[in-house]
């Protein structure tokens, strides 16, 4: 199979001459959507906490697409590295046009049995490190930025206990997206939410012990992949009159 791009077809591709800094990027979800925005044109930024090998790839395959591409190492449940991540970004590929916020981690299990430690822990990735992200993007981000947030189907639907620390936390996001879109928009700065639903990756894997399941729970009675959502991404990475939306990306997850 053979890749084009406008370095050799001519041809602007949709996000031609953006930046874009995706979160967690070294593998899964975050991968495919850095991936997905290369081939759309964009130049890539990927932060890691401990993937180094699996960020460089994901660089590696930007810059055979023709992009600039770098992996920053970047601990969102940090306040200095979450933020610091887009001023790096910046520095180092010139500008900001979309940010994903995509790095997150999940403790599941009962209510009674989540430690103090694992509250701050997820908190402090999948909300804190979430807000500091987009509040660092939006004072370098150029007009028409776009900050894109990957959500979760349980912040739609929670379909049994265990769960009660996750949803919180993706749930958080959703506020966060709509209030975003109202104080950026005077910019045109967008702001969106996606929410993935069972997708196959290293950490929930198709053919894991729970995933028929987690299948079952959904209208289509699948697993979806990664670059299905990172089609969902991309296309609001470009869309001009998308803001304070939520999209599933769930197989009918919430349905």
């Amino acid at each position: 199979m053979t890749t084009t791009d406008e370095s050799t077809t001519g041809t602007h591709t949709p996000l031609h001459g953006k930046v874009a800094l995706v979160t967690g990027g070294s593998r899964g979800i975050g991968a495919a959507t850095a991936l997905r925005l290369a081939r759309e044109g964009a130049d890539v930024a990927v932060t890691y906490v401990n993937g180094e090998q699996a960020a460089e790839e994901v660089v590696r395959a930007a810059q055979a697409l023709g992009r600039r591409a770098v992996a920053l190492r970047a601990d969102s449940a940090d306040p200095d590295e979450a933020a610091g991540a887009v001023e790096r970004a910046v520095e180092t590929l010139g500008g900001l046009d979309v940010l994903v916020n995509n790095a997150g981690v999940g403790v599941l299990g009962p209510l009674e049995g989540l430690a103090l430690a694992d509250v701050d822990r997820v908190l402090a990735v999948n909300v804190r490190g979430v807000f500091l992200a987009s509040q660092a993007a939006a004072g370098r981000m150029r007009a028409g930025g776009r900050i894109i947030t990957i959500g979760s189907c349980m912040a739609q639907r929670v379909p049994g206990p265990g769960g009660t620390l996750y949803a919180t936390s993706k749930s958080a996001l959703i506020g966060l997206t709509k209030a975003l879109a109202r104080e950026l928009s005077p910019r045109g700065i967008t702001a969106n939410i996606v929410h993935p639903g069972p997708i196959d990756t290293d950490m929930n894997p198709a053919d894991g012990p729970y995933a028929s399941g987690q299948a079952a729970m959904t209208a289509l009675g699948r697993f979806g992949t990664a670059d299905e959502v990172a089609a969902t991404v991309a296309y609001l990475a470009g869309a001009e009159y998308v803001t304070g939306a939520e999209f599933a990306v769930d197989g009918g997850h919430a349905a």
